[in-house]
């Protein structure tokens, strides 16, 4: 298993990169998993660590978390990367970013499948301007495909958490973004208690259902998957539409809330 070092600024690919693996890749284990237990049973523990961990304020710290199993092939796999590197090119997107209160996240993206197969195809990166979101954008479209297997939603919950947990930022919102085509095929104990544990751990968690099997879908993901304060699911009908309704997902997680 991957060490984690957290806080540790870096370029990568001219990103502003805010972490460092001794791999580029950091797989889900039977070791990660406890953590992931241990993190969300810690209720407010996002928000207590360390300054000196937390070196930099964000908006929100966003875990990006891309359907790899193996209903979904190669071609609607390239479809979802470049729709979300499309996405976070656009100036909309930047713009929404921009005029949050501190003008930043943090984002990382991940690729998910089966119960024990969850991989980090983009560390912890800054977007704050039409740069980063550029630079970020050219790392998401150069991910390569790197799972496959069952669909464990319930899995790609609690790497989420776990990734929130590594996350070397101070954030004031908490996101796990879910992309998928399909229900829980394997798994622990179901994506309803992983969702719980995210949302005692202050994350919500949004999905984004593909009805490319299922055409209820997006009425699953509301249901066990979503959750947490402000939680959505949009859909996209096919893979082609993905595109059109990550940017949309985008626009609504980082668009601030009116300040009351």
């Amino acid at each position: 298993m991957a060490p984690i070092i957290i806080a540790r600024r870096k370029r990568l690919l001219g990103i502003y990169v805010l972490e460092k693996d001794s791999s580029r890749f950091f797989k889900f284990t039977i070791t990660t998993f406890v953590l992931c237990i241990f993190l969300a049973g810690a209720i407010g523990l996002l928000g207590r660590t360390s300054s000196a961990q937390k070196e930099v304020e964000v908006d929100m710290a966003l875990v990006l978390a891309i359907d790899g199993s193996s209903s979904v092939d190669h071609s609607e796999f390239k479809l979802q990367i470049q729709g979300l590197a499309r996405a976070f090119a656009s100036p909309d997107v930047i713009d929404a970013i921009k005029q949050c209160p501190l003008g930043r996240i943090a984002i990382s993206v991940v690729e998910w499948s089966g119960s024990m197969s969850q991989i980090v195809a983009v560390p912890w990166s800054i977007v704050s301007d039409s740069d980063s979101a550029r630079r970020v954008a050219y790392a998401i479209s150069t991910i390569p495909r790197q799972t496959a297997g069952h669909t464990s939603i319930s899995a790609a919950i609690d790497f989420g958490i776990v990734r929130l947990g590594q996350s070397p930022v101070k954030a004031r919102r908490h996101v796990i973004d879910i992309s998928g085509d399909g229900v829980e095929f394997s798994g622990r104990d179901g994506p309803g208690a992983a969702r719980d544990r995210a949302v005692a751990a202050g994350i919500t968690i949004n999905g984004l259902t593909i009805l490319d099997e299922f055409i209820n879908l997006d009425t699953y993901f509301k249901e066990p998957v979503a959750g947490g304060p402000q939680n959505f699911v949009i859909v996209a009908n096919d893979y082609e539409a993905y595109g059109t309704a990550i940017k949309r997902k985008l626009l609504k997680e980082t668009r601030c809330p009116p300040v009351s």
